[in-house]
């Protein structure tokens, strides 16, 4: 039953030579992975207002300038993932550059810096969406966690029925943001070019702090969020069509001009009109007011920035997991993580992604001014391993131009090291320490996890093994029942073809169940020795383990009873419920209970299926 549900809400699977159709064309690619760059101009715009409004109008007058430092860092680093993109074409991005240039431990830190800054990026871009939204129809300020999951819930689905659905229902909301946003703002050009600039003297809230270097470089780091989402591209280069570089680096280049030309025109006719917004509102909002009313073409404009937020987390969706399942083939992730599901898509990547997302929402009550800080220190930090692993990359190589190469890819690192510690020290109290101290947790763990494979490893090894030549004794059989039924003679016949050395337990909850039970065994299996167990406890498990202990101990035959287990299963799933799952509890404990007597016990599980 759940297993159709499943293929009725993800769709049927589909069939492995599939995954080369399923990849995306350039129109679908861009808005596969762009969303989170495109619409980083909501929240981004938003924190470099915050920013620099407490500091009055004099601040404000800032945001322009601040805008171009941050296009610039925009341009170098679409630079450099472009070089990354055709160096790199398997993807990986950062962890793959870093791993093979820097070594082990700068690639694991750049894969955990990737995975949070995913992580991140969904719950920021969700959580900004409902408030752009919420500017709209302010009843929803109250609501932002519970339409922050729902639309999360939403996302999460399309991205699990597969690449290429995915692919076209993004294609709408992005396409539908470009032309909204876009058209807003050239319409902004015209009225500045009638109309004139606006005053922010007049307009702005009073200073409640002095203009210092300090607030302006906090309100810059906070703004380069814009650049999250930059690098989403050159890991999931695999996704493009032939020719995968070709098409991912110009998919690149016209995914950063688009970029480019909205955070630069919606900051600059912000400054240029003076626009500020009130509360419970965006900047954006804001500016959508100023520029075309608060008409049908407003609410246009806030619910295509609804959508391209929302469908922002697909950058996460479609990255994530991919990174993941990278991380998990070379042993540092669990390797359920690298298995493609039924829809060729990373099935438990993106449900790992959708569940740390969850979390971090309800936490931070989907306040998006809360979550910003903490992803700006990963995102660069990952920004600034890439680029100098590449530096080593082109210095190997040694190919033509590698010198013109590096020196990009270097200035890139420069640029981009100096802005993980800009962020580090301005965001540090703002949340940023949070992000320091997870980093190298999740590092951490990798390495556990590494080890633990590791070790599996070693002890599965064939190496050293000499020949056995012991004879394996005969089994001796322990079948625990409930009383004498179909299930009970399926178990017992089964036994019989095994051995002939059975012993049949009891486990006696109700005083004198037991004795009841030995005059109806005798009837059908007199040949078969029925102990019963007394349970004081009521427990089923403990004197089932007591009673193999002590057997095996009495034997001493060098090996431990193996235990036939009758297990009914019902006619639909639904009805386990109604069944207390002794059998299931029996194998788990028995399972994952440590050797005894340097023996392991064999559980050999007899179902018997009822027909309803």
């Amino acid at each position: 039953m759940l297993y159709r549900l499943w293929t009725w809400l993800v769709g049927p699977p589909l069939p492995t030579q599939e995954a080369a159709h399923a990849r995306l064309n350039k129109i679908r690619a861009l808005a596969a992975f762009s969303p989170d760059a495109l619409s980083s101009i909501a929240y981004a715009n938003q924190e470099i207002f915050l920013g620099l409004v407490a500091m009055g109008s004099l601040g404000l007058s800032y945001s322009f300038p601040i805008g171009l430092g941050i296009t610039s860092l925009l341009a170098v680093v679409a630079i450099s993932y472009y070089q990354t993109i055709h160096a790199y074409p398997s993807g990986g991005g950062s962890y793959i550059v870093a791993r093979e240039n820097l070594g082990e431990l700068p690639g694991l830190v750049a894969g955990g810096a990737l995975l949070i800054d995913y992580v991140l990026t969904a719950a920021v871009s969700l959580t900004a969406g409902v408030e752009a939204i919420a500017s709209a129809f302010p009843f929803l300020w109250s609501y932002r966690v519970e339409a922050a999951l729902f639309l999360l819930a939403v996302i999460t689905l399309i991205n699990l029925r597969g690449v290429k659905e995915a692919g076209t229902v993004m294609s709408l909301p992005v396409y539908l943001f470009l032309f909204t946003y876009l058209g807003m703002l050239a319409f902004g050009l015209i009225r500045a070019l009638l109309e004139g600039p606006g005053d922010l003297s007049v307009v702005a809230p009073a200073a409640i702090e002095p203009l210092s270097l300090f607030l302006i470089l906090r309100a810059f780091a906070s703004g380069s969020t814009a650049l999250t989402g930059v690098e989403a591209i050159s890991n999931g280069v695999p996704a493009f069509r032939k020719p995968e570089s070709h098409n991912a680096g110009r998919t690149l280049i016209v995914m950063a001009l688009l970029m480019g030309a909205l955070f630069l025109g919606s900051l600059g006719l912000t400054q240029y009109f003076a626009v500020v917004a009130g509360p419970q509102e965006t900047i954006l909002s804001a500016l959508a007011r100023r520029l075309v009313g608060s008409g049908p073409v407003y609410y246009l404009v806030q619910t295509s920035t609804l959508l391209i937020l929302t469908v922002a987390a697909n950058t996460s969706f479609a990255d994530f997991p991919r990174v993941a399942s990278i991380l998990a083939r070379d042993g540092y992730l669990p390797r359920q993580l690298s298995n493609l599901g039924d829809r060729l898509v990373f099935g438990n990547g993106m449900l790992l992604l959708a569940g740390d997302t969850t979390l971090l929402v309800v936490l931070f009550g989907g306040d998006s001014h809360l979550l910003v800080p903490l992803f700006a220190v990963g995102a660069f930090m990952a920004f600034t391993l890439s680029q100098s692993g590449m530096v080593v990359h082109w210095r190997r190589k040694n190919g033509p131009g590698w010198q013109v190469k590096s020196l990009l890819n270097g200035f890139g690192a420069l640029v981009t090291g100096t802005m993980v510690m800009v962020v580090v020290v301005s965001k540090f109290t703002h949340g940023a320490w949070i992000t320091l101290l997870l980093i190298p947790s999740l590092v951490w763990s990798f390495y556990q996890i590494k080890n633990h494979y590791r070790r599996v490893a070693e002890q599965l090894s064939l190496h050293g093994l000499p020949p056995s030549l012991q004879p394996v004794p005969r089994l001796r059989l322990v079948v625990p029942v409930s009383g004498v039924h179909r299930a009970t003679i399926e178990a017992i016949n089964y036994a019989r073809a095994l051995s002939d050395k059975i012993t049949a337990v009891y486990i006696e909850i109700e005083p004198g169940s037991g004795e009841k039970l030995r005059a109806r065994w005798k009837q059908w299996f007199p040949d078969i020795t029925l102990v019963v167990e007394p349970s004081p406890y009521r427990s089923v498990i403990s004197p089932l383990l007591e009673f193999l202990d002590r057997t095996d101990r009495e034997h001493n035959d060098g090996t431990l009873a193996a235990l036939v287990l009758p297990e009914i299963v019902p006619a639909r799933g639904w009805q386990g419920l109604l069944h207390n799952q002794t059998a299931w509890l029996i194998k788990t404990t028995l399972l994952y209970r440590r050797r005894s007597q340097g023996y392991q016990r064999v559980i050999i599980d007899v179902p018997y299926h009822l027909k309803k």
